[in-house]
């Protein structure tokens, strides 16, 4: 019989939650190194400050992602006090964001992204991030064309209500 460690219910972690945080990391920090550094020092962390998880406020997915948004903060602050390293940008309209503020958004928009079911967020980064065509991510996902449209319809509802609960409605 196995014994449980904290190294196995590390790893056990690790292998339910870390494409989940390295996907929050990649669309938050938009780099793929700066991204698997990221899920590194969750990791990290979470073994580091075990003691510190409390089953009985939720899973350990929260607070795993808890300490990935946590980081990704730290990271746009370090960033930004470090003006010379870091590469400004400039949207249409030519006035420059900063970058912890395009990392806030992207924070945001994971948020909301992870607000949606599975099933809407699946077809909706198909169609949208994807790319594909309706039939196209209809195939990918084994569904009905209609049930894409149908997912990708409710997505797009709910991503816009989880934004604007978030702060991020549309501007008047």
């Amino acid at each position: 019989m196995a014994v449980a460690t904290p190294d196995s219910d590390l790893r056990t972690l690790y292998d339910a939650h870390a494409g989940e945080l390295f996907a929050f990391a990649l669309r938050t920090l938009g780099e793929r190194g700066a991204a698997e550094d990221l899920v590194q020092d969750v990791f990290l962390r979470a073994w580091l400050r075990a003691e510190t998880y409390r089953p009985e406020r939720g899973p350990a997915r929260g607070w795993l992602f808890a300490i990935a948004r946590n980081l990704a903060i730290d990271t746009a602050r370090a960033r930004s006090a470090r003006p010379q390293l870091a590469a400004e940008r400039v949207d249409e309209t030519g006035s420059r964001d900063s970058e912890f503020e395009q990392i806030e958004q992207r924070i945001v928009l994971a948020e909301a992204l992870g607000r949606l079911t599975p099933d809407h967020r699946r077809a909706l980064v198909e169609v949208a991030i994807r790319e594909r065509t309706v039939s196209e991510a209809a195939a990918v996902l084994g569904v009905p064309p209609g049930t894409v449209k149908s997912r990708v319809f409710y997505a797009l509802k709910a991503l816009r209500l989880g934004l604007e609960e978030l702060g991020f409605g549309a501007e008047e």
